[in-house]
């Protein structure tokens, strides 16, 4: 071992210079007269020098012993600070927040919640991935994700905080050149739009439940396949197929007539969002407030995000 691998030794040879005398220094540290001197010579046989020219009267630094004096205190100021920002970082609300969203959702309401806590807490920054394919955020570093539709990866606790309400929509336009539709298999020969991943809902197989109940599931052939909300949105508006969309994106649509909903007596059910975080972490207080915070905003309607 080199001389500064062993910073209980640094502490001791730097204690009995700023005391005066190795007593005066075992005093300041609390431990014996001989451990401390067992400790100096350690650090004088592994400097390979002598650190302290010492007599019955007076003790003073050797050239070698002045240069290690000035390393090591610059050593542990550096250590005694690094420990100081770990330690904040679990009992202050500061440091940086690494989060992610999917795409279209971490654009709209994800940010929305992130803004109004870094606004309640500002010594924390954040960071936000956006992506519909999370299934290694986590693995790769992130904090924290907010996620609509299904958990799959069983590594993470996830806490649900709500849920989008789905619903069938379409351009008048395209409404006006199919048959009427008075029941859920007189969609399948209409051209439909999808969301890819699973984790949302099914590209090929669409189940709508009914108000009394009953279940049905649709086959579909989607024309048009994309990994964006928004995108299907905008190609809904184009009037290229029916799709499933969330009815907050949509709700101004709807107002407008530019969008219709069909079959309102069948939808496709709600898609459940949840806080997504490592469980086998010991986490910094900025990300479990973060996910408290996330819990409590989406819960009491998150200025309308979910719904």
């Amino acid at each position: 071992m080199t001389a500064f691998e062993d910073l209980s030794l640094l502490r001791a040879f730097i204690s009995i210079v700023e005391c005066g005398s190795i007593s005066a220094g075992a005093r300041r540290l609390r431990i014996t007269q001989p451990t401390l001197s067992r400790q100096l010579k350690t650090l004088e046989e592994r400097c390979g020098m002598a650190l302290l020219r010492r007599d019955t009267h007076q003790m003073s630094l050797t050239e070698a012993g002045h240069r290690v004096l000035a390393d090591g205190h610059a050593l542990l100021a550096q250590v005694e600070a690094a420990d100081k920002r770990l330690r904040e970082s679990h009992t202050t609300l500061s440091g940086h927040l690494r989060l992610f969203a999917t795409i279209d959702f971490g654009q709209f309401g994800a940010t929305r919640m992130i803004s109004q806590f870094l606004l309640a807490h500002p010594k924390v920054s954040a960071s936000l991935a956006l992506t519909n394919r999370p299934l290694h955020m986590i693995q790769e570093g992130a904090d924290v994700g907010v996620l609509p539709g299904k958990v799959t990866d069983d590594s993470v606790i996830a806490r649900r905080v709500g849920a989008f309400s789905l619903i069938l929509a379409v351009a008048p336009a395209l409404v006006k050149r199919q048959p009427p539709a008075k029941k859920p298999d007189d969609l399948t020969s209409w051209p439909w739009i999808a969301l890819a991943g699973a984790q949302f809902w099914n590209a090929r197989e669409l189940a709508l439940r009914g108000r009394s109940g009953k279940t049905h599931t649709l086959r579909i052939d989607p024309v048009f396949t994309s990994e964006g909300v928004t995108s299907c949105r905008e190609a809904a508006l184009a009037g290229v197929g029916l799709t499933v969309l969330p009815r907050w994106m949509i709700e101004g649509d709807l107002r407008e007539g530019n969008l219709l909903q069909v079959l309102p007596d069948w939808n496709p059910g709600d898609l459940p969002v949840h806080v997504i975080y490592a469980g086998h972490r010991l986490l910094p207080v900025r990300v479990s407030a973060f996910i408290d915070f996330a819990v409590k905003y989406f819960s009491k309607g998150g200025e309308g995000a979910i719904g």
